[in-house]
């Protein structure tokens, strides 16, 4: 082989991880899209990374809640339209609103609370991430929009927990006008639980964390599992599934111990992780 055709090891500059996970002594993972110039759009790469941090995350029967937030200007772009329009297939394009699912889903269905902590631009699919969190926090200059209908795609797998956030009505503007609306607007419409100052965002979402890692992990976790399946039923099935979880949340040792305390006018004692 000739030497000249052998790369200058010297000029190799590692690509990073386009998701970085971190977890702190408490329990509480960061989740970090990493792709900045691309504004962190959900690419084959980015999709298949947030899988497998999720996944991890669901093993760790420590976890006890997740931030998910982004480097860069936008927080996420949407889907890698570059990519889509390479790949003109309608197989591909199964496989990857199947592989984009699968991750809206994961989010949903981990034990512990997902905090979106968005610091700038959600469209499209990045909107639909800040919407299938489980709470949001977001900067006041964040913008946010479903606007695929721009290009002629309508925003349909963002819809779904877009519509499941905001009255209908509303819902459906987005979806069709491709309008965006400001971090306030989007608190008032019911996509967000907070808008502070950019300086003050990493503050507040630890603030959320805190009051979430004080109580129970266990309360938490059937609390969610349930406040999703339950939203999904008729109210009389609803009623039966929530019956059922606070029979069993009730029979549990932590609200055994919560009961005790408030009858005996004290704090609980339940085990908390060190900070």
């Amino acid at each position: 082989m000739n030497p000249a055709d052998l790369t200058d090891l010297t000029d190799f500059t590692p690509v990073p991880p386009p998701v970085l996970l971190t977890r702190d002594g408490r329990g509480v993972y960061s989740l970090v899209l990493n792709r900045p110039a691309s504004f962190n759009t959900l690419s084959e790469e980015m999709l298949t990374a947030l899988q497998t941090a999720l996944d991890a995350i669901a093993r760790d029967d420590t976890a006890r809640a997740v931030v998910l937030s982004a480097q860069g200007k936008a927080f996420c772009a949407g889907y890698n339209l570059k990519e889509m329009r390479a790949n003109p297939e309608l197989a591909y394009y199964q496989k990857l609103f199947a592989q984009c699912t699968r991750v809206m889903l994961a989010i949903q269905n981990l034990p512990v609370p997902v905090i979106a902590q968005v610091q700038g631009l959600a469209t499209a699919a990045g909107c639909q991430l800040v919407a299938q969190s489980d709470l949001a926090v977001a900067a006041s200059g964040a913008s946010f929009g479903v606007n695929g209908i721009d290009a002629g795609l309508f925003c349909a797998t963002p819809s779904v927990p877009l519509v499941r956030n905001l009255p209908a009505k509303q819902a459906m503007e987005m979806l069709l006008t491709g309008q965006f609306i400001s971090a306030d607007e989007a608190h008032r419409r019911g996509l967000l639980n907070r808008v502070v100052p950019l300086d003050a965002l990493g503050a507040e979402v630890e603030k959320l964390v805190a009051a979430i890692v004080s109580k129970p992990r266990e309360a938490v976790a059937m609390g969610k599992a349930l406040f999703y399946k339950q939203r999904e039923t008729g109210v009389e099935a609803a009623y039966q599934l929530a019956g059922q979880t606070m029979a069993v949340n009730m029979m549990h040792p932590v609200a055994q111990e919560g009961v005790q305390a408030f009858i005996d006018k004290r704090k609980p004692q339940w085990p908390v992780p060190a900070a």
